[in-house]
């Protein structure tokens, strides 16, 4: 392929609104082009890079045995209220209402349509298990796109559904979407690190999350040095803390006047104490459609965030959403900011007491009064600790000086690739996805949900790839494997350039010849920018000495090679660095 006939308008300036690296470098060596807000058009060699990791996923999932399907974008609203992720998903749901009146929904995932199929369609133990697969378009109303492809509205995935008729069933397809996962990633060329997950609102009972460790992510990584423990920042479970000894003549609960000081930092500042010495007292509303609605109450430190998921898996899955002032006001009799853990556990159905609270001496909470706190608090007198709706968990975010089983607890960013799940019965047990066993007893099918972002995979190859010159793509999803670069419009060094090319072509190679009529610096510096992994300089020079150059995009040195030998030299290395990712 000639570079003069291709469309790729790489720029030198850095786009004022790409904030990362691959948003930057996806721009800038023409790969995508903005259209609106998070939505993206690919060109010529961003799909070509889209294609490639198609490619690979598509290869691995048919190998594991699992079957390509396309299920609609365009979903009516019923089946997702029928699981209650209408509600789950709110305004991130992209909606729409056509010309009938009927809502519809542009499908950010299709577990609800792939379950209504295996409804439809599986009625034997004899068809199961069954592994079916797309590759296709997801729609988020992102309320603020960001990251370039990271956190679009518009995306590709890959999203596999499975049916079985025992867990035992699913824990072995949950394998082998695991181990497929791992070679999926591997043939990319990912260094990738696998954590326990929550599973969220996909629902179900585990999770694992195949992660790109790069300072940019938006997920954060919370691991053990010895690498035996790895959880993103939702499933990272904290070690309890023992109770602080009591203090020699515990203060007396003393309500302080605090106008105006509804929050930590304030409360603080006013208070002359640190957030470490103050109880966070936050009041949710919990309950889906088809469940009684509850007052729930979280007790944290001041300086601990809550764990939404660690609260939804403490809730035994019930949604919540932080509780309306109307709500806060009767279970505290106070404006939002003064809530407190004293007399509040017969105002509400369940109170969450974070193991960092229980171990407390003594501290400054909300007095449930507004504009007033109270100090001298004392977990155990002044509040209990124990009691029919009370309970002490591990509820909030790990921290830094946390410690799981005992070891230090680690962290670090990284981009979600994929992820893993066990949906259990969530879906065909409201859905009526069922089978006759061999006894023709009715059973509800269990099910699991496996998922790669593929546009994800490309930027976060370039977020671990790239330098101050441009991109470094692993080679088996760069646009190209080889660029011909050829410095003056010489006639021999043309022939050299065209013999090199069609060399290539003719033993498989994807080969792009800059044969533009540009300056050599112009050339070099797009090279680098489109970080095609090997490249070929051919100059009036080299081939006065009977050579080309050959130079890896990686690697700073470049080497001589004679124009007799040259493809076949190039052949070899291709095949090598390929080899090294997909043996």
């Amino acid at each position: 392929m000639k570079y003069s006939r291709m469309l790729i308008p790489t720029i030198k300036e850095i786009p004022a609104d790409a904030e990362i690296p691959s948003h930057q470098l996806m721009i800038r060596a023409g790969l995508i082009r903005k259209l609106a807000s998070g939505t993206y058009t690919y060109l010529p060699t961003g799909f070509r890079c889209l294609r490639k990791v198609t490619e690979i996923v598509r290869d691995e999932m048919n190998k594991a045995g699992a079957q390509e399907i396309l299920m609609p974008a365009i979903q009516p609203i019923e089946l997702w209220q029928k699981t209650g992720r209408d509600v789950d998903y709110g305004e991130t749901m992209a909606k729409f209402t056509d010309r009938h009146g009927r809502v519809n929904v542009l499908a950010p995932t299709a577990e609800e349509v792939v379950t209504f199929v295996g409804a439809n369609e599986i009625n034997s133990y004899k068809q199961l298990p069954i592994n079916i697969y797309q590759i296709s378009f997801k729609f988020r109303d992102e309320f603020r796109p960001r990251f370039g492809v990271l956190r679009s509205r518009e995306f590709i995935m890959k999203d596999s559904y499975s049916f079985h008729a025992t867990a035992e069933s699913l824990e072995e397809t949950y394998r082998l979407m695991y181990d497929t996962y791992c070679k999926i990633f591997k043939r990319c060329g990912l260094d990738y690190v696998i954590v326990e997950a929550e599973a969220g609102e996909m629902g179900g009972s585990g999770s694992h999350q195949f992660t790109i460790p790069c300072e940019n992510g938006e997920d954060m990584i919370v691991y053990t040095k010895d690498g035996k423990y790895a959880a993103n920042i939702e499933k990272a479970a904290v070690d309890a803390v023992e109770k602080d000894p009591p203090l020699a003549g515990q203060p007396s609960l003393t309500e302080v006047s605090t106008p105006n000081a509804g929050t930590i930092e304030d409360v603080c500042k006013f208070m002359k104490t640190k957030p470490n010495k103050m109880i966070k007292t936050i009041i949710y509303s919990a309950g889906n459609e088809d469940q009684p609605k509850q007052t729930v109450a979280v007790l944290v430190r001041g300086d601990h965030e809550v764990n939404p998921e660690k609260l939804t898996q403490a809730l035994n899955g019930i949604h919540t959403v932080l509780a309306d002032e109307a709500t806060i006001e009767k279970v505290t009799s106070a404006k939002v900011g003064f809530s407190g853990p004293v007399g509040l556990a017969g105002n509400v159905d369940k109170i969450f007491i974070d193991h960092s609270v229980a171990a407390m001496q003594v501290a400054v909470a909300g007095a449930n009064k507004t504009d007033c706190h109270v100090k001298g608090v004392v977990p155990g007198r002044d509040f209990p600790l124990e009691g029919d709706n009370i309970e002490i968990t591990d509820i909030r975010n790990a921290v830094e000086g946390d410690t799981y089983q005992g070891k230090k607890l680690l962290f670090k960013r990284g981009i979600e690739v994929g992820q893993v799940f066990k949906l259990g019965t969530k879906y065909s047990s409201k859905m009526g996805a069922k089978f006759l066993d061999e006894n023709g007893k009715e059973q509800i099918c269990t099910m699991g949900c496996y998922g790669i972002g593929i546009n994800r995979i490309i930027a976060s190859a370039i977020e671990a790839g790239c330098d101050k010159n441009g991109i470094i793509w692993p080679i088996t999803i760069a646009p190209f494997e080889v660029m011909i670069t050829s410095i003056g419009d010489d006639e021999e060094i043309t022939s050299v350039a065209q013999k090199i090319h069609d060399g290539l072509e003719a033993a498989g190679i994807e080969v792009l010849w800059d044969d533009r009529d540009a300056r050599g610096g112009v050339k070099f510096k797009d090279a680098d920018l489109i970080g095609i992994p090997l490249r070929v300089t051919i100059g009036k020079r080299s081939i006065a000495d009977g050579n080309v150059e050959i130079k890896l995009r990686s690697e700073s040195d470049s080497s001589k090679v004679d124009i007799a030998g040259a493809a076949e030299k190039i052949i070899e290395m291709v095949k090598a660095m390929k080899a090294e990712l997909y043996p």
